[in-house]
């Protein structure tokens, strides 16, 4: 077992607090409570464990906390990071924002995205604060705002916060994730000309056009993304979002805008993605002289990994095994995270973080037991990493 003895009682105590906060995204869900509530109450809880707090605005109202733990020097600084935002909580079968414990699990909205991965950090700390140690290296806590849409939280971050590595906790089961893929927002338009509906031979239907760009985008999931397969991520792929066009009953359709998600893989870009919907759109053109279409690259995030041997994946490896006496599983994740903007900035990233179910879904829940292994863990990651002099 790990020596920095964890106190379950009281991370489950801080995870509860932490869900009865409403801090739904309020660019995903408008008019939303944002996370000024989270950040206020994640503040007074770093600085009940003697670190030291401050706040970073992202948004109007939408401020990150960066804690810090200095070292005595001479050793490497470690992050420890997560999302303070959750997604809304329409559709929900459960009450959101009052936990409730059964058959060790705590049910809310943000138990498992990603409330639970905090109170394991926060758990860690206190862990480390009990068992006396002193870091040589900076210990840093960095709770982030709007991982849920577009990442203003980590992309300001790392305009201020340097590390040596960093552990970011979203929800894996106890998995040490070291890919995850990426992804590019498109909008693909279909231009026709307008005309009344009694003149076939002037009008020119950009609807029945998107048609075409929407087999060709089932041929494209199903037989040519396909083709490239990373061995823990699959392979990309690619789905309609919305769709909108047309004028009225008795007119052809000038316009059709399609919205699509193409997910990536390590090693693609916004620009590979771009150039192939524009090589298949020029196809389609070379097909028919009247299909005109274009496509236009609306945003972008990479896909990410780090190897299996980087420092602190080993390191972190290492304190799994002194934690749980078990070998630990190395995995990719398909969905995006915060790691594809440390990484680059210079933070080598690794996830970790606790197990459960619902993550946007009617009903969410974390395991608490995940929590409390996840947050020994971490103070023996924390400890290996930050307290040996370089």
């Amino acid at each position: 077992m790990s020596r920095w003895q964890i106190n379950p009682e009281q991370i489950t105590r801080t995870l509860a607090e932490m869900v009865r906060i409403d801090s739904v995204n309020p660019s995903l869900v408008p008019g939303a409570a944002g996370e000024g509530r989270m950040a206020e109450w994640l503040s007074r809880a770093c600085e009940s464990l003697g670190l030291e707090v401050r706040t970073q605005e992202t948004a109007e109202g939408r401020p990150n906390v960066i804690a810090r733990w200095p070292g005595r020097g001479g050793g490497r600084s470690l992050l420890l990071t997560g999302h303070t935002d959750i997604v809304g909580t329409e559709g929900m079968t459960i009450e959101p924002f009052e936990p409730r414990i059964e058959d060790g699990r705590m049910y809310g909205r943000g138990t498992m995205d990603m409330k639970g991965g905090l109170a394991a950090i926060l758990g860690a700390v206190a862990a480390l604060r009990a068992g006396g140690f002193e870091p040589a290296g900076d210990l840093l806590l960095g709770f982030v705002t709007d991982e849920e849409y577009v990442s203003i939280g980590s992309e300001a971050l790392v305009k201020t916060v340097r590390a040596d590595a960093a552990i970011l906790t979203e929800p894996t089961g106890l998995e040490i994730v070291i890919a995850h893929r990426g992804y590019a927002w498109l909008s693909l338009e279909t231009r026709g000309r307008a005309a009344h509906g009694s003149l076939y031979d002037v009008g020119i239907d950009a609807i029945a056009h998107m048609g075409r760009v929407l087999n060709t985008l089932e041929r494209m999931e199903q037989e040519v993304l396909p083709r490239r397969k990373h061995p823990l991520l699959g392979r990309p792929s690619v789905h309609t979002s919305a769709i909108e066009g047309g004028l009225s009953w008795a007119i052809y359709p000038d316009r059709c805008t399609l919205k699509i998600e193409h997910r990536t893989l390590p090693g693609e870009t916004g620009e590979d993605v771009l150039a192939l919907w524009e090589n298949a759109l020029a196809e389609l053109s070379s097909a028919d002289p009247t299909f005109s279409a274009t496509a236009r690259l609306e945003f972008f995030r990479p896909a990410y990994e780090i190897e299996r041997d980087e420092p602190i994946a080993a390191v972190l490896g290492e304190a799994f095994r002194a934690a749980t006496r078990k070998e630990p599983v190395y995995s990719g994740m398909r969905a995006w995270l915060d790691s594809a903007i440390l990484g680059p900035a210079g933070i080598p990233t690794v996830i970790f973080g606790p197990g459960g179910e619902g993550m946007h879904a009617a009903v969410e829940y974390v395991y608490l037991e995940d929590v409390f292994r996840c947050a020994a863990v971490l103070a023996g990651a924390a400890a290996l990493w930050t307290g040996t002099a370089t």
